[in-house]
C-alpha cells in the first residue's frame, strides 16, 4: 500500500497480484460494517494499513482511528491505555486518564498484537465489545462508548482458545469475520510495483531528480528472494540498495539483501604477494614506526594494485581482494581513491 498524506502509514493500495485483489475486495465489504474484525498476517505484511483502510472506506472516516500495540505495555500499563484510570487509582496516578476507548468513541480503535494481552484484559473488552460500556481502573462510573474494533495479531487465535490462553468467548465476537494478508511471497507479481515504488520515493528524499530502474539481475533477485519479512523487508532493502547506489543516473544492480554482513576485515591488511600484478616490496622493518600509518599506507598500495591488475573495474578490484562492491568502496573513500581525479593519477604512475 502506499503512503497517505493524512496518516503516518499508507492508505492508497499498490499490487495487482489476485491474493492481494481478492484481499482489498474483501476490505471494501466489511468496511461499512460496525462488527469487530480480525486482521491475521504474518510480520510487516501490512495489518495496520489493512485497519486504516477498513476505517477510511466506513463511515467513521472522519472520525478518530486511534492504535494500540498490546506487546508494547506490560499488563497494568495496558489495562490502564486501554479502560483509563482515576486519580489516585495507584502510585503515581496523579490525574484521571482518559482512556483509548474514549479517545476513538465515534471511530475505530486498532489493537495490534491483540493475542498478547493478559486474560483479564480480554475480559474487561469482552464486556466493552458486548456492552458499549466498561469503567476507569479505579473508578466507579460507567462510560459508554461508540468504537468499532480491529485486532490483528500473527499468532493463531484458535489454537490459543483451545489451549486456554485466549478467550473463545472473545474470538467470537472478534471474529465476526477474518481478513487474511497475503505474505508477499503470495504476491510474486506485486514485487517490481513495491520497489519501484519505494525506489522512486528514496531517490525523491535524497534529492535525485529520478530513478533510472532495477537491472534485470537486480528484480530478477527481489522477485526470486523468499521475504520473511514481507512488504516492510522489501521497503529496507530497496530504500537500502538506492541509498548506497555510486552512480544514481544508472539503473540499481546491487541489492543490498543483508545489512549485517561482517566485512572480512583481514583481506584488507593482510601482506602482500609478491606475485605478478600484485604489490611487490617488504613490511618496512625500521624501527620506531608509526604502525597505523603504516597500515594505511599497506592498504591503499594494495588497493592501487588491485584497480591496476583489474584495469580500474572496481567490481573486478573487489574481487581480486575478497571484499564486496560496497566494503571496497568504502576503503577507497578512506584513502581518497573514490574520485576520477584519483584514478586519473594513478594511471599516470603507470
Amino acid at each position: 500500500m502506499a503512503r497517505s498524506t493524512q496518516a503516518d502509514e499508507v492508505l492508497t493500495p499498490i499490487g495487482r497480484a489476485p491474493a492481494f485483489l481478492a484481499m482489498l475486495d474483501q476490505i471494501s465489504c466489511l468496511a461499512p460494517l460496525k462488527r469487530p474484525v480480525l486482521v491475521i498476517g504474518e510480520r510487516g505484511t501490512g495489518k495496520e494499513l489493512v485497519a486504516a483502510r477498513l476505517a477510511l472506506l466506513s463511515d467513521r472516516w472522519d472520525a478518530p482511528l486511534v492504535k494500540l500495540n498490546c506487546a508494547a505495555l506490560p499488563e497494568a500499563l495496558l489495562d490502564s491505555e486501554l479502560f483509563g484510570h482515576e486519580a489516585g487509582a495507584f502510585t503515581g496516578a496523579q490525574k484521571r486518564r482518559l482512556s483509548r476507548f474514549e479517545r476513538a468513541d465515534g471511530g475505530t480503535l486498532f489493537l495490534d498484537e491483540i493475542g498478547t494481552a493478559s486474560l483479564a484484559v480480554q475480559e474487561k473488552l469482552l464486556r466493552v465489545i458486548e456492552y458499549g460500556s466498561f469503567e476507569r481502573v479505579g473508578g466507579s462510573e460507567t462510560i459508554r462508548v461508540d468504537v468499532r474494533l480491529i485486532g490483528a495479531t500473527n499468532a493463531d487465535l484458535p489454537a490459543m482458545a483451545r489451549d486456554g490462553t485466549f478467550r473463545p468467548d472473545l474470538l467470537d465476537r472478534l471474529a465476526f469475520d477474518v481478513v487474511n494478508v497475503p505474505p508477499l511471497r503470495a504476491r510474486q507479481d506485486d514485487i517490481p510495483l513495491l520497489a519501484d515504488h519505494f525506489a522512486t520515493r528514496m531517490s525523491a528524499e535524497l534529492g535525485r531528480k529520478l530513478f533510472a530502474g532495477f537491472s534485470q539481475k537486480a528484480l530478477q533477485r527481489l522477485i526470486d528472494y523468499d521475504w520473511p519479512g514481507n512488504v516492510r523487508e522489501l521497503r529496507n532493502v530497496v530504500e537500502r540498495s538506492v541509498y548506497r547506489m555510486d552512480q544514481p543516473e544508472r539503473r540499481l544492480d546491487e541489492i543490498v539483501l543483508d545489512p549485517f554482513v561482517t566485512p572480512d576485515w583481514s583481506s584488507v591488511v593482510a601482506p602482500a604477494s609478491t606475485g605478478e600484478g600484485h604489490v611487490q616490496g617488504d613490511v618496512p622493518q625500521t624501527f620506531p614506526l608509526d604502525f597505523a600509518e603504516t597500515v594505511k599506507g599497506h592498504e591503499r598500495a594494495l588497493l592501487e594494485a588491485a584497480l591496476k591488475e583489474a584495469q580500474f573495474s572496481q567490481r573486478q578490484a573487489a574481487d581480486l581482494l575478497g571484499l564486496t562492491y560496497y566494503q571496497f568502496r568504502h576503503h577507497l573513500r578512506l584513502h581518497g581513491l573514490a574520485d576520477k581525479e584519483a584514478r586519473k593519477a594513478l594511471t599516470k604512475k603507470e
